[in-house]
């Protein structure tokens, strides 16, 4: 397995190439702003081919990229539909302040082919399975892909902004809540093995085991498992 990630742009969020080896298929998941000149150089290093970009959400820093890079490969965009209408209208998942500091001329669009996420979906893309989780709170449309374990590496989870080393994304933006984004800890990464590898949008890596142990949200977040909390 070949997992390569960078943080692009002024907001240094991650983005990843996973591929089953060198001189193979991969995807992207996460490409920020400014990515397509790092990305381009990753994957002539490894020799790669993409055939999808994934999105773990809509927001700007995590998306910024995601048409060049699908219009200059001529390969698909996977996102949930909560947060589609965000890849050609970012400003709906920012405050009013930050769009006003960003978006001065700026456009987007959506790539030619779109298509949408669904919750416990296995997308099958480069000789590789990704489960999709729907992890709403960060956003609604908030979704983390993983990876099973093979005799080379444990699970792997791309996180997005739901779950960071020691903290969680923000909910305080259009689409985020505080006690639904504690659900999708609560039923999406505590049930997870400990030494499962956590690759997040932003920070270094982490494993499920560390972050139950010392992360303060997961604490939190562990009631929020039972079924009758009403989210």
């Amino acid at each position: 397995m070949l997992i390569a990630g960078f943080p692009a742009g002024s907001f240094q969020t991650n983005c990843y190439v996973v591929a089953p080896a060198a001189g193979e298929e991969c995807v992207i998941v996460d490409p920020g702003q400014n990515a397509v000149d790092d990305l381009d150089d990753v994957l002539r290093e490894h020799r790669l081919k993409p055939v999808a970009v994934l999105v773990t959400h809509g927001h700007i820093d995590h998306m910024w990229s995601v048409a060049p890079v699908c219009g200059a490969r001529d390969v698909p965009a996977w996102i949930h539909p909560e947060d589609r209408e965000l890849l050609s209208d970012p400003a709906k998942g920012l405050s009013l302040a930050t769009r006003q500091q960003l978006f001065g001329g700026l456009t987007f669009t959506e790539p030619d082919d779109v298509r949408e996420l669904a919750d416990g979906e296995v997308l099958r893309l480069a000789g590789m399975e990704l489960t999709v989780d729907h992890t709403p709170g960060h956003t609604r449309g908030s979704v983390t892909f993983r990876l099973p374990r093979t005799e080379e590496i444990p699970d792997v989870m791309f996180s997005g902004d739901l779950l960071f080393a020691g903290s969680i994304g923000r909910t305080d933006l259009p689409g985020g809540d505080y006690p639904t984004i504690l659900r999708s800890l609560a039923t999406k990464c505590l049930p997870l093995p400990e030494d499962t590898v956590v690759l997040p949008g932003h920070g270094p890596q982490t494993t499920i085991g560390r972050e139950r142990a010392t992360n303060p949200y997961l604490a939190e977040a562990a009631p929020y498992a039972g079924p009758t909390r009403g989210l």
